[in-house]
């Protein structure tokens, strides 16, 4: 069953957010995931908006986003993003 993985973050550095964006999708390809939403307008209907960019990333389980968020491979690349966003990630599988 796919999984979903969500990520809102707040870009603190967009140069040096650009270098993370690159080599996460790169790792994200590999992985076996693929984008379902990465940044763009959004409406708010109700509540309030979250802050920055919101991606939407879908994998084939939650376990693939689990090895991928926890790999080596990954686990360096996230390094770049200390001090150039703040995020939330949240793990969701599909129906």
């Amino acid at each position: 069953m796919a999984a979903y993985l969500l990520y809102q973050a707040e870009v603190l550095d967009p140069a040096r957010y650009e270098v993370y964006k690159a080599k996460a999708a790169e790792s994200i390809a590999r992985a076996g995931g693929r984008y379902i939403i990465r940044g763009g307008e959004i409406d708010v209907l109700e509540g309030e908006p979250p802050v920055g960019r919101t991606v939407v990333l879908e994998f084939p389980t939650k376990q693939a986003i689990l090895d991928w968020y926890r790999g080596a491979e990954y686990s360096e690349i996230r390094k770049l993003r200390d001090g150039v966003a703040r995020a939330r990630v949240i793990v969701v599988d599909g129906v």
